[in-house]
């Protein structure tokens, strides 16, 4: 009997036998197990070590045949196949791909590129996002380079024209733009501890006040686009309550990362009512 298939089955038959066994007959079985496994394994190495010294092309050939192969695979003494680029980047992907999908977003491989460059596409919310840069490095580009360390450089393209997935941003050819300002609150109602969130024009806003002073930002962290009128606000510092990137309110900057801010909006108090400028179409 020599066919790697009927080897297998008649291993598996024993040790569904076994497993049936009572725990002190299964531990004797087991432990001459690991003792045979441990003598075949010390002979298998001294015997690719003889193998090496003596004729590469005689070991190439043996573990050509699938039984040494698959016995030499067992006992961790050759490399399990690697499977073809494109397949390790796919993986790479469906690992971040939950996580982007949480909050609406997506990526796709676009093109390999040999001998070390990948190129691959932000979507939905993650093509607009203001720190898709930050994304791209510590989740996509990462999870790539752990499974193929061949590849160095992994690049975002941008979506191409007429792509339908810049939404929301404003075009310049776009109809007249002005801009309006909106009665959102009073100033009672802002608080000083915390953000109050409004719904404006079809736009979610939080306010944040300073003695007097009111500061208006978009209800959008710039990591992935997480509302942020949920997250904890601790000595004028607000914190994402997704993942934990942090502002600081008084003048929307970041924390975490650097160069990207929190999109702010002008703020003007007239009787005790605060009002905010939006552009509208």
């Amino acid at each position: 009997m020599t066919n790697l298939e009927e080897l297998v089955q008649e291993i598996n038959r024993f040790e569904a036998i076994i497993s049936e066994w009572d725990e002190s007959q299964r531990c004797v079985a087991v432990g001459l197990k690991r003792a045979i496994e441990a003598l075949h394994k010390a002979a298998l190495t001294n015997l690719i070590k003889s193998l090496k010294q003596e004729s590469m092309s005689a070991l190439r050939h043996a573990v050509n045949d699938e039984v040494v192969y698959a016995v030499l695979l067992y006992h961790e003494l050759v490399k399990p196949p690697k499977p073809p680029l494109a397949q390790r980047i796919q993986t790479a992907l469906e690992e971040v791909r939950p996580g982007l999908k949480s909050h609406n977003g997506d990526v796709e491989l676009v093109a390999i590129k040999p001998p070390d460059m990948v190129e691959v596409k932000l979507i939905g919310t993650c093509s607009n996002c203001l720190a898709s840069t930050l994304t791209l490095s510590q989740g996509v580009e990462q999870a790539i380079k752990n499974h193929c360390p061949e590849i160095t450089r992994v690049v975002a393209v941008n979506n191409p024209i007429g792509n339908n997935t810049t939404s929301g941003l404003i075009s310049p050819f776009s109809s007249k733009i002005t801009s309006t300002w909106i009665k959102v609150a009073t100033i009672e109602q802002v608080p000083e501890f915390s953000v109050l969130a409004v719904q404006l024009a079809g736009s979610s806003l939080i306010l944040h006040r300073q003695g007097i002073t009111v500061r208006c930002y978009r209800n959008a962290c710039t990591h992935l686009g997480s509302a942020l009128d949920q997250g904890k606000v601790e000595n004028g510092i607000i914190t994402c309550p997704s993942h934990g990137f942090q502002y600081k309110l008084e003048t929307g900057e970041c924390l975490t990362a650097p160069d990207v801010s929190l999109e702010s909006y002008p703020v003007k108090i007239k009787d005790d009512k605060v009002f905010v400028k939006l552009q509208q179409l």
